[in-house]
Parts: C-alpha cells; sequence; structure tokens
C-alpha cells in the first residue's frame, strides 16, 4: 500500500475517536457564524463538516494542503455531504500560505504547525499574515496519551522511541517543541495567547469500529520501533498491539485509556 493510501487509511480509522476533542477546541474558539476561514494542513478534510457547522449559516471555508492525494478525498467528501458550496481546497504549503494578507477571518490548522518540518514560528506568522486584524489563529497538536494501561515501563520506553518523541529530536531546540506555542504567538505579535488541553477518555467495551480505531492511533503514534527496543519489549508490544494477537489490549475487558489534544490560540493586532 502506498504511503498517500496507508495514511488515509490511519486518518479515516483514527478520526472518528479524535473528534470529541476537536469539538470541543472547535466551541471554544467561538468562531464567527459568517466569513471565510482557513483550514490550513486540511489533509483529508477531516474537519471540513465540522468548521462549517460551527460557522453556520454563513461561514465559509478554504482547505489548504501540500498532498494532492489528501484534497481529492476531502473533495470528494465535502460533494458526498453537500458541502461543496461552501468550502474550497487548494494545494500549497502550509510554512507560506498563498494568499494576500488579510485574506481570511480566522485560520484552524491541527497537527501541522510544530509537527512538520520548518521553523514553527515562521509558518505561524505566515498564517498570521493572511488573517484580518482581529481575526483568531488558532493550533491544535495531540500533546500526550496513556494508552497501554498496565505496561507504564513500556509505554515510558516507547516514548523515548524516535516515533514516540518526534516531532522532537535530539538537534531540536527546546523552544521549537510545539508545547512551546504560546512563546511563538508572542513572538509573532499575536494578542491574548492562551490555551487549553481537551482529553478523550477510551474505556471498555469497544465495539469492533472503536478497537479498529484505536490499534490505527497505537500505530499512528509508536510506528514499529523495533530496532530501538529490547527484543523482550518488541514481543510484549507486538502481542499487545497485533489485532490477530489472543492478548491485543484493545479487546481487554477492562480497557482504559486516554489522549489529549492541546490547543493554542491568539488574536491577529486591530
Amino acid at each position: 500500500m502506498s504511503e498517500p493510501r496507508t495514511t488515509i487509511r490511519l486518518f479515516r480509522l483514527t478520526d472518528r475517536l479524535r473528534m470529541p476533542a476537536l469539538v470541543s477546541a472547535v466551541e471554544t474558539l467561538n468562531l464567527p457564524t459568517a466569513g471565510l476561514g482557513l483550514d490550513a494542513g486540511c489533509g483529508i478534510g477531516s474537519h471540513t463538516e465540522l468548521l462549517l457547522q460551527a460557522t453556520s449559516p454563513g461561514g465559509r471555508l478554504t482547505g489548504l494542503d501540500s498532498s494532492a492525494e489528501h484534497l481529492a478525498v476531502a473533495e470528494e467528501s465535502a460533494r458526498e455531504k453537500g458541502l461543496s458550496d461552501r468550502v474550497h481546497f487548494q494545494i500549497g504549503d502550509v510554512g507560506s500560505p498563498p494568499f494576500e494578507p488579510g485574506s481570511f477571518d480566522w485560520v484552524w490548522s491541527a497537527d501541522c504547525v510544530g509537527l512538520i518540518p520548518g521553523d514553527p514560528v515562521e509558518m505561524l506568522r505566515g498564517l498570521a499574515r493572511v488573517v484580518k486584524p482581529g481575526g483568531t489563529v488558532a493550533l491544535v497538536v495531540w500533546s500526550s496519551q496513556l494508552l497501554l494501561p498496565g505496561y507504564p515501563f513500556l509505554e515510558a520506553r516507547l516514548n523515548a522511541t524516535s516515533a514516540g518523541a518526534a516531532p522532537a529530536s535530539i538537534d531540536c531546540p527546546p523552544q521549537s517543541h510545539f508545547l512551546r506555542s504560546i512563546g511563538w504567538f508572542s513572538r509573532v505579535g499575536l494578542q491574548k495567547p492562551a490555551a487549553r488541553t481537551f482529553i478523550v477518555d477510551l474505556y471498555a467495551p469497544l465495539d469492533k469500529d472503536e478497537k479498529e480505531a484505536l490499534a490505527s492511533i497505537i500505530e499512528m503514534r509508536w510506528g514499529q520501533p523495533e530496532s530501538e527496543m529490547s527484543k523482550a519489549d518488541w514481543v510484549l508490544y507486538r502481542q499487545l498491539t497485533d489485532r490477530e494477537s489472543p492478548d491485543s489490549i484493545v479487546d481487554r475487558e477492562d480497557y482504559f485509556g486516554f489522549f489529549t489534544y492541546s490547543m493554542f490560540w491568539g488574536t491577529v493586532p486591530q
């Protein structure tokens, strides 16, 4: 399976579990019910319907992404949901948005700035540039998780792998870590920077779709870290996460786990 198709499959599976946190984040922003917003790094359009519902009846949306494959899925989904008249998708670089200054009333960017290569401060500056004075700029990022209940040492070691620590790396300066976003907003000159974290609880009984989605979230979070683990840890990890394993952790009757999304937002000066 090609990388774009694999990513699309994982997005579709995991969106159903991420959505409660994202719904709460959008509600917190209290976006205007008219005007034009930008979903920067929109991917397959997972948040299109959510953002348009929050800005009904008059809100419109532009989705920007660098992947033509993702945008094709987003456009098809918008057509199926009858939203095509309120949303436009455009290919382009989130790090350098191809729009005139002040083109949008607000911008939303989830799991993008701070996670993709590039200077996050300059990316944020570019997004702020295309928002009108008084408009909102919001960044939303996956920020933590406990997904392997009963195995804290294994989970701690997984979090210390390259995938587990990503997007941070050994040579990543502390101020570039996404949890330092408040500082980015101040450096860009956005006013009233704020932050809030939203939690999604996952607990048994999980239905079949929820189990598949949770297994996919685990796959996305830690990948295949065999080369960075001891043989014993790798065997245990596979026992817990392989959907064909009789020890699959998502099938446990006492399963409980959670993950969080954190949102950072501020206002473009008048």
